[in-house]
């Protein structure tokens, strides 16, 4: 039998993809916001793209936000954005 795939949608493009191919932002039960490349960080998680498009559509939807249930400080989005560029190093 087939292992199923784990599917979650990106909250920039809205697309399902699987799992391992997307970005995990998490809250952390202390209400701190982080990237989570390995998917096993406790707390509220939400998915995205690694694309930059992505990233802009769902500040601009204000997706994260409404996704984790918390207000994101602008300087959040930007660090965010530096370590999707930087690429996957956690």
């Amino acid at each position: 039998m087939e292992k199923k795939i784990p599917m979650r949608q990106c909250l920039g493009c809205r697309e399902m993809k699987p799992k391992k191919e997307l970005i995990r932002v998490v809250r952390s039960p202390e209400g701190e916001i982080s990237l989570d490349f390995k998917g096993k960080a406790s707390g509220r998680g939400a998915y995205i793209c690694p694309d930059n498009a992505c990233l802009k559509k769902a500040i601009k939807a204000k997706a994260l936000e409404r996704a984790l249930s918390v207000n994101i400080p602008q300087e959040i989005y930007e660090r965010l954005q530096e370590q999707m560029e930087g690429g996957r190093d956690g």
